[in-house]
């Protein structure tokens, strides 16, 4: 680990003996103060190296400092397996991550903006006559002063209506009319309760007078009777008469107090869900959807309220600030009140803050924006605005695929930012996949050469230049190569055409998608690309073809909270709809949020695993069927841990781990269970192994074989069959949702939609991926991609370019065609950087 000669590096960080996942006991020096890029193909074992050892290490060390009790309020990261590390400088990780499930987290509040705008107005709005200081907190939705008293701040009101839970007034309530209650004995309870009240629960709900229906779904009294469950309502009446000895004494809940009670009560997701599914949501009558008490909206700035201004795209609100900043400068006014002072101070530094997000690329947002609806490639930039913000120095930054979802026009943004980082005196280290951004580093670490078991090393660590003479590196050879414009481009069957589309910024939208082939659809992020295609394409589809959205939240509160976040989709297919008899979303959306999802469970595979396992002739002869395999079964599985192969332990003052299993030692499995062994490996074992090495294994077994081979060809071998859901990335999660589906027969015209399937693939895995596509396309089905992988869009067969801007300034259609026809168009910023990485761009 010799240093290179002439570098001018303040010092270096030097690493021995890193163990961590697949590091192959690996050595490794890097300079600080320098912009240091890991790369490597998907799986490689660059994300261990930075984030699973180098940042771990450098938090443990912090945490070290602190006290035990102050250690419990951070999330702890596992002990690296790392033999030295000396050099190394405190850190900040950046990583890739979804927005919280909060609606109440906004743009404003991860940047912090919201709270100088709050002051500005507090301390130097105009207030009309007679209405008296209004204090911070008090233009703030998320606090008593502040927050409208009717929807206590979140801009919307929550109701239900006859007709969202009588669905089908033609059935009479024993017909289960009031599809809002219960299904099993709550439901029965409650037609038990108003037959004894004298109703008659078998006549049409449509034919009841409308004073009946309004008290049995809205009222709030609650009644007590005697139940005397089978009986018709003339026997019922009778045995009241006669006062004979009820079943029980039943309490009558409304349909609506029962929808509201277990929406805001229930501890199960399930039920949540299905209370939130008979519930509307309408912008508050009070304070219009702006979440305020009326006296805080009274306030103006610039001729705004805090709510009209909060929803302004950052980049208007950077204009605003710097007419504020001019109008209060103590230079062109030296004798200035106390209002001026403030003005003038709280706009200056809103201009600072501001101007690092809009050179990031993000001037298209809006402080009211919730961070649910924030990609993991947004909600990292917004959080390195603050850091370049953060004037902090001497520190190392580690992010996580910056780039993720940027057109390459705002990757020379980011990159602005990342040199300012180290400029001010900072090391920063990159897990990066884009070539643009490999290019431009200090330093590069290699990891490989393959994935998993076949990674874990390091090539190459140098600077930029000498990886051209590392013959070993995918890298290198994507790095210093051009892509070949795709030949022969296929020609559509015909064309689905969308007319007068409106969603966010797309206003009467026109667009025609060719059918039969591979279309990608590019622009400079926020340009309308995720709009025209995963909403109003998907939506109007799904539309067409009678198919309901697909719905995985596990937060049912949450799910309704954001259904009015954005914009709905107007518009319609005007011709080319009959040529799809299917629609596929493959999204980055996680396979399962527990760790008892897994790859093995959730492609099927682990199915034809547990059948082979119950054929063995030990199985057999125990009358084991394959759901004794099953770790989610209580036969089979571990009593201990109850199939989770962890255990939680609780620690005084340190927060609580996880640890393997006393009991089965991780295995998930009782010890009976892991008696049976087929190939001599017993299941667990099986649940350990790679995908790569499942396929050598499972050899002869065709159907699980082919079922292995698909998700190899995805780029996915190096992946555990029992790896944890909870633990794949996003674009690893959509890869599988690919290869589950290439495992099956595709049906029919096929139309599939995948959302930049490219976030994390080293541009080797791009080219595997771009096989497994256009195999789909060959087999005469249609597929379209959201896509900034200039690479993706030189071979595809048409592409949709939107823009020209972000924002308000997009939403428009600037070209279309084949790639060479979009390398012509002038107003397209995607022509100069797909004719820069052209072999052939002319």
């Amino acid at each position: 680990m010799e240093k290179h000669k002439g570098d001018d590096f303040s010092g270096y960080v030097e690493v021995r003996g890193a163990r961590t996942h697949n590091l192959k006991n690996v050595d490794l020096l890097v300079p600080r103060d320098a912009l240091v890029v890991f790369t490597g193909v998907s799986g490689s074992g660059k994300s261990s190296l930075a984030f699973g050892t180098l940042y771990a290490e450098a938090q443990r060390r912090y945490l070290e400092s602190v006290s035990p009790y102050a250690r419990r309020l951070f999330n702890q990261m596992s002990v690296p397996e790392v033999d030295q590390i000396h050099g190394l400088p405190p850190a900040v990780a950046l990583q890739q991550g979804r927005g919280a499930a909060n609606t109440r987290s906004t743009v404003g509040s991860v940047t912090t903006i919201s709270n100088l705008l709050r002051m500005l107005y507090s301390r130097a709005g105009n207030y009309p006559d007679g209405l008296g200081i209004i204090y911070a907190e008090g233009f703030s939705s998320n606090t008593p002063e502040g927050a409208c008293p009717e929807c206590h701040g979140l801009g919307k009101v929550y109701s239900v209506t006859e007709d969202s839970m009588v669905p089908d007034a033609s059935l009479s309530i024993r017909e289960r009319a009031i599809a809002a209650w219960p299904t099993a004995w709550g439901g029965q309870n409650q037609r038990d309760i108003l037959t004894s009240m004298g109703y008659d629960v078998d006549v049409p709900w449509k034919d009841l007078p409308q004073q009946t229906r309004d008290w049995i779904l809205f009222t709030e009294e609650q009644p007590e009777v005697p139940v005397y469950p089978g009986l018709s309502l003339k026997e019922t009446q009778k045995a009241i008469l006669q006062k004979r000895q009820p079943d029980y004494m039943g309490t009558f809940t409304s349909a609506r107090r029962h929808v509201m009670h277990t929406f805001a009560n229930s501890q199960s997701a399930q039920m949540k869900k299905r209370a939130a599914q008979y519930m509307l949501s309408v912008r508050c009558p009070l304070c219009e959807g702006k979440k305020l008490r009326a006296a805080s909206l009274l306030v103006k700035v610039a001729g705004l309220d805090i709510a009209e201004i909060s929803s302004l795209p950052l980049a208007r609100l950077l204009e605003i600030a710097n007419v504020l900043a001019y109008q209060s400068d103590p230079s062109r006014d030296p004798i200035q009140d106390g209002k001026c002072v403030v003005t003038f101070r709280i706009a200056n530094e809103l201009i600072a803050r501001l101007q690092v997000i809009q050179d990031l690329g993000l001037g298209y947002l809006a402080l009211d924006r919730s961070t649910p609806t924030l990609s993991p490639g947004e909600l990292q930039r917004l959080r390195l605005a603050t850091q370049v913000q953060s004037h902090l120095f001497g520190v190392v930054y580690v992010l996580d695929e910056p780039s993720a979802g940027l057109h390459p026009a705002d990757t020379r943004a980011l990159m602005n930012a990342l040199q300012k980082l180290r400029v001010a005196g900072n090391t920063v280290f990159v897990v990066e996949h884009e070539i643009d951004v490999i290019a431009q580093a200090d330093w590069i670490v290699d990891v490989g050469p393959a994935a998993g078991e076949s990674g874990g090393e390091i090539l190459y660590s140098g600077p930029a230049d000498g990886l051209k003479n590392v013959p070993t590196s995918l890298t290198a050879k994507y790095l210093y190569q051009k892509s070949p414009l795709a030949q022969g481009q296929r020609k559509p069957k015909g064309w689905l055409k969308l007319a007068v589309v409106q969603t966010n910024n797309l206003k009467d939208v026109e667009a025609s998608f060719p059918i039969g082939v591979f279309t990608a659809v590019s622009g400079v992020s926020g340009s309308g690309k995720s709009s025209l295609v995963s909403r109003a394409l998907v939506q109007l589809m799904r539309e067409y073809l009678g198919s309901p959205a697909e719905v995985e939240h596990d937060d049912a509160t949450e799910e309704v909270l954001h259904s009015a976040e954005e914009l709905p989709v107007e518009g319609k297919i005007i011709s080319g709809q009959e040529l799809i008899t299917r629609l596929v979303v493959v999204d980055q959306k996680p396979i399962g949020r527990t760790p008892r999802s897994n790859l093995a469970t959730y492609t099927g595979l682990f199915d034809y695993v547990r059948s082979l396992f119950a054929k063995t002739s030990l199985a057999k002869s125990r009358k084991y069927d394959a759901g004794r395999f099953s770790f989610n079964v209580a036969k089979g599985r571990c009593p201990h841990c109850k199939g989770e192969g962890q255990v939680m332990v609780e620690l005084l003052f340190l927060p609580s781990v996880y640890s393997p299993c006393p009991a089965c030692g991780g295995s998930r499995y009782n010890a009976e269970t892991l008696q049976v062994r087929y190939r001599d490996k017993d299941i667990s074992e099986i649940l350990k192994m790679s995908v790569d090495e499942a396929w050598a294994f499972f050899e002869g077994e065709d159907v699980i074989r082919d079922s292995l081979q698909v998700i190899r060809e995805v780029g996915l071998g190096y992946l555990r069959l029992g790896q944890s859901a909870t633990e794949l990335s996003g674009g690893e999660a959509q890869r599988i949702k690919l290869a589950t589906e290439l495992q099956g027969k595709q049906r029919g015209s096929t139309l599939y939609v995948l959302d930049e399937p490219t976030t994390g693939l080293h541009p080797s895995d791009v080219e595997r991926l771009l096989l497994q596509l256009n195999r789909l396309v060959d087999a005469g089905h249609t597929v379209v991609v959201v896509e900034h992988d200039m690479d993706v869009l030189a071979q595809c067969d048409w592409i949709i370019d939107m823009g020209p801007g972000a924002g308000n300034e997009g939403g428009t259609i600037v070209a279309q065609g084949k790639p060479e026809d979009i390398l012509k168009a002038s107003g397209s910023k995607t022509a100069p950087y797909l004719k820069s990485r052209m072999a052939s761009g002319n």
